[in-house]
């Protein structure tokens, strides 16, 4: 299949290796284009402008930072919108809001072009072994075409229904649950470290345990080894995006998020004390900070 794909971070390049290495065909566009390189040495095709991967084929993929990026990459001359053929399909794989989603439906409707919301689920490393969990909404038929792609970026496809709105929420909801995880993580292991409790004995009677998923075992192990600074898989700033969609759909739908809150006031302090490009469980650093611990 021939497929055009958008944004070429951390993700959206292992996502795209992946592809090629499934066997399609597929030209890939970004602002910073030395990020190509190394999928173009692999066999992706370079776009020169937005316009240009819109016209690559029946399916387009985005994967970019947020809402300001997808909506710069969508309207005006040249952009999505004015580009994509007919019949054509739209797959958005980054996490959005739902304001956004609910816009984007609309408007690629009046354009004849398919919406699907299809956010992931996990970390690079994930993405680069094609064992992302995907989240599907849109309608049946164009889902169905893109089936395939997912299968070879992922290890599950998740149906959230015919609205993309759905698996825009549903991806919100599992950052929110995902962060407030994270948070709590970060309240247990600093009570541990001023009792005198080893950090590494806390993690493994957590997730021998009760905690034994995998969101416990892998940020666990991080806030235990207190390597927040080193290779992070998800940015502070990336983190407090998604805690703030959190905290607009609980404002949109009249419901509380109270730890959605305390992560944002985690998050904020680690970006003002510097550590905006760290793992987003650097939460667990500054909850370290904040109860005296160095």
């Amino acid at each position: 299949m021939k497929i055009g794909f958008i944004g070429l971070g951390k993700m959206g390049t292992a996502m795209v290796g992946c592809l090629i290495d499934g066997g399609h065909e597929v030209g890939v566009y970004n602002r910073t284009a030395s990020k190509a390189e190394s999928l173009v040495a692999r066999g992706a095709k370079l776009m020169e402008s937005v316009g240009q991967a819109a016209r690559c084929g029946t399916v387009v993929i985005t994967m970019v930072e947020n809402d300001d990026a997808l909506s710069a990459v969508t309207y005006g001359d040249g952009g999505l919108l004015s580009s994509m053929d007919k019949g054509s399909i739209h797959v958005a794989m980054g996490t959005h809001s739902i304001a956004l989603i609910k816009a984007f439906t609309q408007d690629f409707a009046k354009h004849s072009v398919n919406l699907v919301a299809a956010p992931v689920l996990g970390r690079p490393p994930a993405a680069e072994a094609g064992q992302l969990g995907i989240i599907a909404g849109g309608a049946s038929t164009a889902i169905d075409i893109c089936q395939p792609l997912f299968d070879i970026m992922g290890r599950r496809t998740y149906p959230a229904g015919p609205e993309p709105t759905a698996a825009a929420v549903a991806k919100i909801i599992n950052n929110f649950l995902l962060a407030a995880s994270i948070s709590a993580l970060g309240e247990a292991f600093v009570l541990g470290e001023k009792s005198g409790l080893p950090a590494q004995s806390l993690y493994e009677i957590l997730t021998d345990g009760l905690f034994s998923g995998p969101a416990h075992k892998i940020y666990g192990q991080i806030i235990a080894d207190k390597n927040y600074f080193d290779q992070p898989g998800f940015a502070a700033t990336t983190g407090l995006k998604d805690v703030k969609l959190a905290l607009a759909a609980g404002e949109a739908f009249a419901v509380p998020l109270p730890s959605a809150n305390l992560c944002r006031d985690r998050l904020l302090s680690a970006i003002a004390n510097g550590h905006a490009g760290a793992d987003w469980s650097v939460m667990a650093h500054e909850q370290a900070r904040a109860s005296g611990v160095s």
